[in-house]
């Protein structure tokens, strides 16, 4: 009879890497995101494809844990693959482009990031990747800010929304004059402040901590303090009951 354990205690494995699709038709850019990409520990390359439809079947065929995905390719584009793609593995936009309706279409479709070229490092790309495969998204500051552009065009359309104003004193100054008397008295009434103002604004528009951290272009621990003296002022316990509160549907 054995006494004790048999086995003697072995390490536990280190995580497998996150597999990786890379769509993307400039060539450059698809061995720079590989080689980056690969030779790190905790992610990994599987496939790449120059347009949607070599996307698609590999995929299918590689069934990677998350597909880096352009937007504008030749044949098939990124846009026109994505509701596909989607069907098989989380998709992060990865891309030079970020004209509004672009943005807006890809993250209509599904995609569950957009990261525009020269806004991020390696280890924003890398924690970015981990967070669309749990179902977190990810926007960089272009992206936000081109949401943000097209959320002010309309903003006036909903008298009952005020105007978002997240960038520079000019800016807010231009749209102070946009906005509607109910997003104004809704401050006055609740005693908010212009940052809080700003960010109630953006929280009745749907968007999560990350993505107001990176419009507004501060942390989401600071977002998170603003989010908490928010609620107290508005007496709410939730971005729901807050957001019918402000809007005045409450």
């Amino acid at each position: 009879m054995q006494h004790g354990h048999p086995w003697p205690e072995t390490p536990s494995p280190a995580p497998s890497p996150l597999r990786l699709l890379v769509a993307d038709d400039n060539p450059v850019v698809r061995a720079g995101l590989t080689a980056l990409l690969s030779g790190r520990e905790d992610t990994t390359v599987v496939a790449e494809a120059a347009d949607g439809r070599e996307a698609y079947e590999a995929a299918l065929r590689h069934r990677p844990d998350v597909i880096l995905l352009d937007v504008r390719m030749p044949g098939v584009d990124g846009i026109s693959a994505l509701p596909h793609l989607v069907r098989l593995a989380p998709v992060m936009m990865l891309t030079y482009s970020h004209e509004t309706e672009t943005v807006r279409e890809a993250l209509r479709l599904g995609a569950g990031g957009y990261l525009v070229h020269g806004e991020f490092t390696t280890e924003q790309l890398v924690r970015a990747v981990r967070d669309v495969r749990e179902g977190r998204p990810h926007v960089t500051p272009g992206a936000a800010k081109a949401l943000l552009t097209e959320l002010r065009a309309n903003a006036p359309a909903h008298a009952k929304h005020q105007v978002p104003h997240i960038l520079g004193k000019s800016e807010l100054q231009g749209l102070s004059q946009l906005q509607s008397p109910m997003g104004q008295s809704s401050r006055s009434r609740f005693r908010l402040s212009t940052r809080e103002a700003e960010i109630m604004d953006l929280i009745a528009s749907g968007m999560t901590n990350q993505q107001i951290a990176a419009a507004c272009f501060i942390s989401e621990k600071t977002v998170k303090n603003h989010i908490n003296r928010i609620f107290a002022k508005l007496q709410s316990t939730t971005r729901s009951q807050a957001a019918a509160k402000w809007l005045g549907v409450a």
